[in-house]
């Protein structure tokens, strides 16, 4: 089932940057850019990270915070959030249970069946609101200027 705007939000607690927990219910009471993408440390996924990274402050004074997942372990995520000075965690999603809840892992078609076996997220950006509601989807993000994508939605 494809999430829509008004949708609530679904739960996860998964493992994030530095080894902790995290929740959704972390973020009721502010906004939420939860962002899934493909890889750690691939050209887009990259250009897509750092420009939320380079905007961080500025989505942080609209009282939002920032949550990268993809399927890569902790150690990866750790790697690729030194390498490029991330300032937000990113969430390992190892077995898929977060990108299957929010529809990003799977779907139709050849290439989303192949992407499925290999346990890759589709990119897709959901901005959720203090009340744990999906309040915007991004389904094609702009890599390079993601953030700015996401300054206009909050």
């Amino acid at each position: 089932m494809k999430l829509k705007i008004g949708d609530p939000a679904p739960q996860f607690t998964a493992t994030s940057t530095d080894g902790s927990p995290i929740k959704l219910s972390d973020y009721f009471g502010r906004k939420l850019v939860l962002y899934f993408y493909p890889m750690d440390d691939t050209p887009g996924c990259t250009r897509q990270a750092c420009s939320l990274r380079d905007h961080n402050q500025e989505i942080q004074a609209k009282d939002a915070a920032i949550l990268g997942v993809s399927t890569q372990d902790v150690a990866s995520h750790q790697r690729f959030t030194e390498k490029y000075h991330l300032s937000f965690p990113l969430i390992a999603d190892t077995d898929g249970t977060v990108g299957r809840a929010y529809g990003t892992i799977g779907g139709g078609g050849i290439m989303g069946t192949a992407m499925s076996l290999f346990g890759v997220a589709n990119r897709t950006t959901f901005i959720i609101d203090e009340s744990g509601r999906i309040a915007h989807i991004i389904d094609k993000p702009d890599c390079a200027n993601h953030a700015e994508e996401v300054l206009k939605l909050l």
